[in-house]
């Protein structure tokens, strides 16, 4: 009998529920490992489940027509013209991300550093991952000359990479991959005969969104590119579980278009349909979902600005984060002191230290595919906005979320600890790019 397959619980999840075990015991502690989106439900997507409510039967495997016609639309504005009869719905995008997999076979490769569950995810699936460093400031997307070298030798080898997972913009980093890395990265893919699965789920969550948006892997490799979104991190609905896939005209994207629905008619049978509901609404994007999907992006920048200000400042290197609220910085600039002082050589190290000596939970670069001796973190702000519904609110619809107290005292408290972690005399003289950069 074979054995099953090994995999951990998802670090994000897991450093989640540790937290909560602490908070539960009376500790004073402060998340920042998870990408949970602290903000409260729209009204008008809360009125649009309740009178779905009454929607039980299963409905189409591939979603109701309305959801996949509304995501069309949504793909259309954002200059991808896509057909609604190739689009396909699941309960989030995480298990649309899995099924694909399963739907397309082979090896994946993973972008490194990328999302924590990419690699589980292809194990699961009975698939080996190729991890591909990614060139730097171009997080998500792995460099299109290594990825052409691990490929070649991976199949070399016997392996049988199919695809490769990208991120854009990226969890962890925070970081959007250049138009150019993704006309190369199209080139390479064609080449290599790989189909790309692009993760856009913080699509709509890059700041300077009118004059740099995120670029889609779809339009430089429009006939074999994957897009997987949903309102997860965008509306803030991480627990409504929906999600859609846009699968590219031609043959390969409708042979795989009928293998994904196959895989989802054997997975979930249907996603629940009160959700589609609300979820086709929110597709649409009437103007009070615009409005909320601004005022969270113009939160997420101002918190993520104010942290990057504390980092830099204590002496880590940080690439400007240009969406998403996440950030991944270095502190190999303080190796020398975290050595000598407490003790610490690796990522893993460090994110004990920041959880055990001062209840701040977030996570190693490690947890992301990085080697560990790298000494990354990864530093999510989205769980700072407020306990309760009335702080989150106020959080969301202020225009100086800094002051908010709540706010501020878990921004002092980041303060503190960078102090006692790296006193000021110990730090080193700021770069002149991390204070000037973008962030």
């Amino acid at each position: 009998m074979p054995e099953p397959v090994p995999v951990t619980k998802s670090a994000t999840l897991a450093a989640d529920e540790a937290l909560e075990r602490r908070r539960r015991a009376g500790e004073q502690v402060l998340s920042l490992a998870s990408g949970e989106i602290g903000l409260p439900v729209l009204p008008a997507l809360k009125e649009r489940l309740a009178r779905a409510a009454g929607r039980n039967a299963y409905g189409p495997v591939a979603g109701h027509p309305a959801l996949r016609a509304a995501a069309a639309d949504y793909w259309g504005r954002r200059g991808l013209d896509t057909d609604p009869d190739l689009v396909l719905c699941g309960p989030g995008s995480k298990p649309l991300l899995f099924a694909l997999m399963l739907a397309i076979g082979g090896d994946v490769v993973v972008p490194v550093p990328s999302w924590v569950s990419y690699a589980a995810q292809a194990r699961l699936a009975g698939a080996h991952p190729i991890h591909v460093p990614t060139l730097p400031g171009q997080g998500g997307v792995p460099d299109p000359d290594a990825l052409r070298t691990a490929v070649t030798a991976a199949r070399a080898a016997g392996r049988d990479p199919r695809c490769v997972i990208v991120t854009l913009p990226d969890n962890p980093t925070g970081t959007i991959a250049e138009p150019d890395t993704l006309h190369r990265l199209g080139q390479a893919v064609r080449e290599l005969d790989l189909v790309v699965v692009s993760d856009e789920i913080y699509c709509d969550l890059v700041y300077d969104r009118d004059t740099h948006p995120a670029p889609s892997p779809a339009a430089f490799a429009p006939e074999r590119t994957v897009v997987t979104t949903g309102l997860t991190k965008n509306l803030a609905l991480g627990g409504w579980r929906t999600g859609v896939a846009r699968l590219p005209q031609g043959p390969l994207g409708r042979a795989l278009y009928g293998r994904l629905e196959a895989v989802a008619s054997q997975l979930w049978s249907s996603t629940a349909a009160p959700v589609q509901d609300a979820a086709a609404y929110a597709f649409t994007e009437p103007q009070e979902v615009r409005a909320y999907v601004a005022a969270a992006r113009r939160l997420h920048e101002q918190i993520v600005r104010e942290v990057a200000r504390h980092l830099t400042a204590a002496g880590a290197e940080l690439t400007p984060v240009r969406a998403t609220s996440y950030l991944y910085p270095s502190f190999e600039p303080l190796r020398d002191h975290l050595v000598e002082t407490h003790g610490v050589s690796g990522a893993g190290e460090l994110a004990a230290l920041f959880a055990q000596r001062y209840g701040v939970g977030l996570l190693p670069g490690s947890a992301f595919g990085e080697a560990d001796h790298h000494l990354r973190i990864r530093i999510a702000t989205s769980r700072l906005y407020g306990e309760s519904e009335a702080e989150r609110t106020a959080a969301l619809t202020a225009d100086t979320p800094l002051e908010l107290p709540w706010i501020k005292a878990s921004l002092d408290r980041i303060a503190e600890v960078l102090d006692d972690l790296v006193p000021p005399a110990a730090r080193p003289a700021p770069a002149t790019a991390a204070l000037t950069g973008r962030v």
